[in-house]
């Protein structure tokens, strides 16, 4: 189990360092002003408008950086910095958002398998708990088989889940810069910077996704290591 704590560590680090520097740009960002003047809420207005799209409900959430599209209610949420914000940073996260409310319009292959893959990663991050917690307590010595292919199960089920999140978040910022350039809404330096901010923003899932993958290669290989002794 050391090994899994140390790229448990190794890529902690990795994604705080990732978050740091994306916390830095949409703080940068969040100080340049749009010169069309309008919120993020206007814009995601004007995007889904413009797509057709009248069955979303834009919405202010809470929190910093917490702004989603949830496909069950057909719903964008907006952090209060975006939905009020007229910046180059509300401006980009709320067409982000609206990227996912389009591809869920167009019925986008992996933004569907995402929404299937979903209970199936609640339930192995359940499993996984449950069994640390057992490992901690010196439960289960006996099924050590047993526990590395419910492991290796549900890692690779979180490890693809992660992949997937992928061409949904990539595809998701190309069809809202797309748009933020075709429409006029941004363009030049302020569009470049739109680019900039969203492209952290996926490196988040970029660190996530290469986390999941190695910690799904450590347990495999650990199972198959200890099925040739």
């Amino acid at each position: 189990m050391i090994g899994y704590y140390v790229i448990l560590g190794i890529f902690t680090l990795i994604g705080l360092a990732v978050s740091s520097r994306l916390k830095s740009k949409f703080s940068h960002y969040s100080q340049v002003l749009v010169r069309n003047g309008m919120s993020g809420r206007e814009i995601a207005e004007r995007m889904l408008s413009h797509y057709g799209i009248h069955d979303v409900h834009i919405v202010e959430g809470q929190g910093f950086l917490t702004d989603h599209y949830n496909p069950a209610t057909k719903t964008v949420s907006l952090s209060s910095d975006v939905y009020h914000g007229r910046t180059i940073a509300a401006a980009a996260v709320a067409a982000h958002e609206c990227g996912h409310a389009v591809q869920h319009a167009q019925s986008y292959s992996m933004l569907q398998l995402r929404s299937k893959l979903v209970p199936l990663v609640q339930v192995s991050a359940n499993l996984q708990q449950f069994l640390f917690m057992g490992a901690i307590l010196g439960l289960g010595a006996g099924l050590g088989g047993t526990i590395m292919i419910v492991l290796v199960a549900t890692f690779g089920i979180t490890a693809l889940f992660s992949l997937v999140t992928l061409p949904v978040e990539f595809d998701a910022s190309n069809r809202a810069l797309a748009w933020l350039d075709n429409s006029g809404m941004m363009r030049g330096e302020e569009h470049d910077g739109a680019k900039d901010a969203l492209w952290w923003a996926a490196m988040t899932y970029v660190s996530q996704a290469l986390g999941a993958l190695v910690m799904f290669l450590y347990f495999l290989l650990s199972f198959l290591g200890r099925s040739e002794d």
